[in-house]
């Protein structure tokens, strides 16, 4: 409490309002001050010319002749003494000013006006006994005195010394003094009052300002000053009103502009960010955050973040008037980086950071997607080109291998015709081109179907086929040719990868609003790192066991575009050596969306 105390009036003391009180109080000081000082040196000249003019009109030469005729009696000291005394009135004696009769020898008091008397020697004194008239009399003598010889036959006989206290002048003088300063305290607390009433007539404008421009400084733009004169003040006021209304207009445009790029730098598929001239991060996005690995609460700047690139001053050097772009590979993904210089000063260093990790990734998958579309369509041209040539070159050929070489020929070009197809399939598939048959149809009758065309493959390969579906299987609305096709895909890859004699399960139900149908076998079973690749293009897991087995790589990638097409997914699970589940679903139809197809 004490301390805001002592900060309130801390800050009185250093307000307008005080030192307007102050300079009225000064001003009244000095005025009083010079007015006193004035008065009373008037009052001290005024006494001091009356008392030299009472001298010069008694002692004239006649005056003088009288004295020294009355200082030739043998009592002379008692005759100039009455003599003296018969000019009392116009020499002013009273109890402040009296005379006395000295001697001209030693200026010992005679006789006076006052019956005891100690007169100590004064210039005036001794310039009499030397015969001469004392009247150096000055202003700052505590007395005034006027001392006159009585010569006798050139000789000073007697001396007439007139001495004045100066108390009834002093007197006067207290008396004005108190006066003044009277006068001097009723004008302080006047010019205190008045100080007051002017200082809040100038400060309260002012106060009123520095407020608002305080609540300025916070944001308020709302609680404007008003202008309550036409001086300087409201004039101020009015300035200061209309600085407020542009510098909000000018924030209000500068904070659209910002949350622009806010929006911009938040939402844009590249990192941003943005350096100081020395290196200082001004700005990241989460996107870079993200690509780069970083957080914007860690202590981040240029050097830590592309210093290994390309430092400071030598981007500073080449980035004047072009951008400069430096690849970079963090935390496994591939970014391209360009620096750009900001601001007509070398103000500071923006950075865009585009990710091109799908590039490459899509750029690899081309490149392996057209190795194996000419790997698989190499060995089958190769077989038919060879057995074609063996043929053309020995006619000779017995009937028996002619035809077997022939057959070869055929099953070697159905496994192209196979690959084009599946390819084309997968193609229009990703490009939203396939010609989709929709209908409503029984899935129950759809999986039947499908067990019954699979039937004669399971027996071959001596598997044993378990068919668990549960009653009252759903209408499904979709294309019924596409999703047997999944179906019968999913089957052929547990037949073609389960040895002979083993188990392959199909079961199919329904959960909630979706349809749900899974495919185990007793196989050889998916590594745990090859499981997330099995749905992509031309991926085997043992390539040569695959195509030992006649596959293509194609079948779970177009099943899976099928299955997502109907709004469902397709999972893997699969252990090592004890087999693998492939699980499917889709949505079942609305109730009366349309006809049954049977």
């Amino acid at each position: 409490m004490s301390g805001k105390m002592t900060k309130k009036w801390g800050g009185f003391f250093r307000s307008l309002q005080m030192k307007l009180i102050l300079v009225l109080m000064v001003l009244n000081l000095l005025v009083m001050a010079i007015v006193g000082t004035f008065l009373l040196g008037r009052v001290s000249s005024f006494y001091y010319d009356e008392f030299t003019r009472q001298m010069n009109a008694v002692f004239t030469d006649s005056m003088y002749h009288m004295l020294q005729n009355e200082a030739k009696a043998e009592d002379g000291a008692t005759r100039l003494k009455d003599a003296v005394g018969a000019f009392s009135t116009s020499l002013g004696i009273n109890s402040n000013r009296n005379y006395y009769i000295l001697s001209g020898k030693t200026g010992a008091v005679i006789t006076g006006s006052e019956d005891e008397a100690s007169i100590v020697a004064t210039p005036a004194i001794i310039a009499a006994i030397n015969g001469r008239i004392g009247q150096e009399t000055r202003l700052s003598q505590p007395y005034w005195d006027r001392a006159v010889p009585v010569m006798d036959e050139n000789e000073v006989r007697y001396i007439v010394y007139i001495r004045d206290t100066k108390q009834q002048m002093q007197a006067l003088s207290d008396q004005m003094f108190f006066i003044i300063l009277q006068s001097l305290l009723v004008g302080l607390a006047i010019s205190i009052l008045l100080s007051l009433l002017l200082s809040k007539q100038i400060t309260m404008p002012i106060e009123t300002l520095t407020k608002s421009a305080k609540r300025l400084s916070k944001g308020d733009f709302e609680n404007r000053p008003e202008a309550y004169s036409n001086d300087e003040i409201g004039v101020l006021t009015e300035t200061f009103n209309n600085m407020a209304e542009t510098l909000q207009q000018t924030l209000e445009t500068v904070n659209g502009e910002r949350n622009k790029l806010e929006t911009l730098f938040l939402y844009m598929a590249d990192g941003v960010t943005a350096f100081s001239g020395d290196g200082a991060l001004v700005h990241i996005n989460p996107i870079a955050e993200e690509l780069l690995g970083v957080s914007a609460e860690d202590e981040l700047n240029f050097e830590s973040l592309y210093g290994e690139l390309i430092s400071l001053e030598e981007l500073l050097k080449f980035a004047k008037d072009k951008m400069v772009e430096r690849d970079f590979a963090v935390s496994g993904r591939n970014l391209k980086l360009m620096f750009a210089v900001y601001g007509d000063n070398d103000d500071g260093i923006i950075t865009v950071i585009h990710d091109n990790t799908e590039q490459f990734k899509l750029e690899e998958a081309r490149r392996e997607f057209v190795a194996n579309v000419s790997h698989e369509l190499r060995t089958p041209l190769t077989n038919v080109k060879s057995y074609t040539e063996t043929i053309l070159e020995n006619p000779d050929t017995p009937l028996e291998m002619r035809e077997r070489f022939c057959n070869v020929i055929l099953n070697e070009t159905d496994r192209m015709t196979r690959i084009v197809k599946d390819l084309l399939t997968l193609s229009r598939l990703e490009y939203r081109k396939m010609d989709w048959k929709i209908s409503r149809f029984p899935i129950a009758k759809s999986i039947d179907n499908v067990c019954q065309a699979m039937k004669m493959e399971m027996e071959n390969h001596k598997h044993t086929f378990i068919v668990e579906m549960e009653d009252d299987l759903p209408v499904i609305l979709g294309d019924r040719e596409r999703l047997e096709q999944v179906l019968v895909n999913i089957l052929s890859n547990a037949v073609k990868y389960t040895p002979d004699g083993g188990t392959i399960t199909l079961n199919a139900g329904k959960e909630k609003d979706m349809m749900r149908i899974s495919v185990s076998d007793t196989g050889l079973g998916i590594p745990k790192k090859d499981q997330k690749r099995v749905f992509e293009r031309f991926y085997r897991v043992d390539k040569a066991r695959s195509r030992e087995r006649g596959g293509t790589g194609l079948g779970l990638a177009i099943a899976k575009e099928i299955v997502e097409h109907h709004g469902g997914k397709i999972t893997v699970d699969s252990a090592l050596g004890k087999g693998t589940t492939i699980t499917f679903t889709f949505a079942c139809a609305p109730k009366d969306e349309g006809l049954v197809q049977e």
